[in-house]
């Protein structure tokens, strides 16, 4: 099956296009009036390479992220200096492993989010508004470090993508919206 709007190859069961985030629903009328043939091959047009919004999905604000990143990073500095004093020549593995399964853990949780993210009233959904696995939030965590590199260009991106996505959103597949 292919996304009437953009053009391309969806998984049979999905409820948007994950190129695009055009709903199946819009996309099942419009192919209603198709032959066979014409629905199982891909449109000839290709619309606007920009993503359509989720309906009903409001997108986290870049502000409202960086809060919720300030919150966690306060709750994590402090837990790290207790680590690091209590154990020093483990403290810095420790603490990689502490950052990584306060995320990780959290936001593939059934609450997906944050302590920090809860604050504010945010979650993280995979492209089709479902819970992310702890697989992909750990792909998530660990792209962070290249959001960082440069200057946090990749952070800086979620205020300039039309779905608000960070650089390591995009590589883990994920969106950051209001609960």
């Amino acid at each position: 099956m292919f996304c009437s709007n953009c053009g391309a190859k969806m998984d049979d069961g999905s409820q948007f296009c994950a190129s695009c985030g055009q709903t199946v629903a819009s996309t099942a009328s419009s192919a209603s009036s198709l032959t066979a043939s014409q629905s199982s091959a891909p449109p000839v047009y290709q619309a606007s390479a920009g993503a359509v919004a989720l309906p009903g999905v409001e997108y986290a604000g870049f502000l409202k992220r960086f809060a919720a990143i300030l919150i966690d990073d306060v709750i994590l500095v402090l837990a790290t200096i207790l680590l690091v004093a209590v154990n020093e020549d483990a403290g810095t593995m420790i603490a990689i492993v502490l950052w990584w399964l306060y995320f990780a853990l959290q936001e593939s949780s059934e609450r997906q989010a944050t302590i920090g993210k809860r604050a504010l009233g945010i979650i993280v959904t995979d492209l089709q508004g479902e819970r992310v696995t702890f697989a992909r939030a750990t792909g998530r965590f660990f792209s962070k470090y290249l959001s960082g590199v440069i200057f946090s260009i990749g952070y800086i991106m979620a205020a300039f993508t039309s779905r608000k996505q960070a650089l390591h959103d995009l590589l883990a597949s994920t969106l950051v919206v209001n609960k």
